[in-house]
């Protein structure tokens, strides 16, 4: 498999710390706090903060994303097989985000899925293009992957009053939705797809990060709405982000030195920093969108994809890792950049 082309889109001007401080009524120690221990300074959010009402949909930042990968690749609608997208927080149940995102582009005809699932679902979304193409019925794929997690935010909410599990989401996600464009065939500035694997790792483990989905008879349950474990987050997923790039290095025959640019998981800016050192790879520059995109879920490695696409020169080398934290997958890829 070869990546043509990747493109994000994200909804609105970004939302600063100060912003979140002065619309839940937070003090500057809050402001001090999300810097220290959380290391995000900013995110997009696809609704208004004074209203609390949404303004960009899924299907709205997917579509826009798919339009950009598609053009950067010089592909048309009538050129794609399939469409597939991974995200956990879908517009509706039916129809299916995918298909609205397809209609969207003037797509039809073709093979569509959707998968739910935390940050992985792109890496998994990935996953489902490469087989499609190992199949040899199937030429090229639009990959997509996003979240629209500020729609489970209660504005009204006293976050002087919520648990730590509850307040942390308000800080650490972003909305944004990604799109790259897959192919059985190479093209220059195109990367080769060395290596890529999911797998669920979850077995009788807690799950680390919840979303609910409430009905009209169950609409009134007090249950937060979104909650995180982000003791048991900041616990396991340096040491499954390294278990997985040593996976992927076997399998392709690297050592760390071969690695040119490391695409690591995006929770925060803070978990970030201390994952990219604990990999200590000693050539690789990193490629990292948390600091002012925030956690926004299937939408990052999109928004990695695009600028290590820019970035990686032929024949340089790059790895990426996604770790889902709701019931614990391991994901991750290796790329290899074409000739020019």
């Amino acid at each position: 498999m070869h990546i043509l082309s990747a493109a994000s889109a994200l909804p609105g001007p970004p939302v600063d710390n100060a912003a979140l401080a002065r619309r839940f009524g937070m003090d500057a120690l809050w402001e001090q706090w999300v810097a220290a221990f959380i290391g995000t300074d900013a995110r997009h959010l696809a609704l208004d903060l004074e209203s609390g009402k949404v303004t960009t949909t899924l299907a709205d930042l997917a579509a826009d994303a798919g339009a950009r990968a598609l053009a950067a690749a010089g592909v048309t609608a009538g050129e794609v097989d399939a469409v597939v997208l991974g995200t956990a927080t879908p517009d509706r149940l039916m129809p299916a985000t995918v298909n609205v995102v397809a209609d969207r582009l003037g797509i039809d005809q073709v093979r569509t899925f959707q998968l739910q699932s935390g940050c992985s679902g792109a890496v998994q979304a990935l996953d489902v293009a490469r087989q499609l193409l190992l199949a040899g019925e199937t030429r090229t794929v639009l990959v997509l992957g996003g979240d629209v997690i500020a729609r489970f935010y209660d504005v009204t909410r006293d976050l002087t009053r919520a648990a730590p599990a509850e307040l942390v989401n308000y800080v650490l996600f972003g909305d944004a939705a990604g799109a790259a464009v897959v192919s059985a065939d190479a093209r220059p500035g195109s990367a080769r797809v060395r290596a890529l694997f999911t797998r669920l790792v979850g077995l009788g483990r807690e799950p680390g990060a919840v979303l609910e989905w409430f009905g009209p008879a169950d609409r009134d349950d007090d249950r937060p709405a979104a909650t995180e474990d982000y003791k048991a987050i900041e616990k396991h997923v340096p040491e499954m982000t390294e278990e997985v790039l040593l996976e992927l290095l076997r399998t392709v025959g690297w050592t760390d030195r071969d690695v040119d640019l490391v695409l690591p998981p995006q929770l925060s800016g803070r978990m970030t920093r201390l994952i990219t050192d604990r990999l200590a790879l000693p050539a690789a520059r990193e490629v990292s969108v948390v600091g002012h995109a925030g956690n926004c879920g299937n939408a990052i490695v999109f928004l990695q994809l695009e600028r290590a696409l820019a970035a990686l020169s032929p024949g340089e080398r790059a790895i990426g890792v996604s770790i889902e934290s709701s019931k614990w997958i391991k994901a991750g890829f290796a790329l290899e950049g074409a000739a020019a």
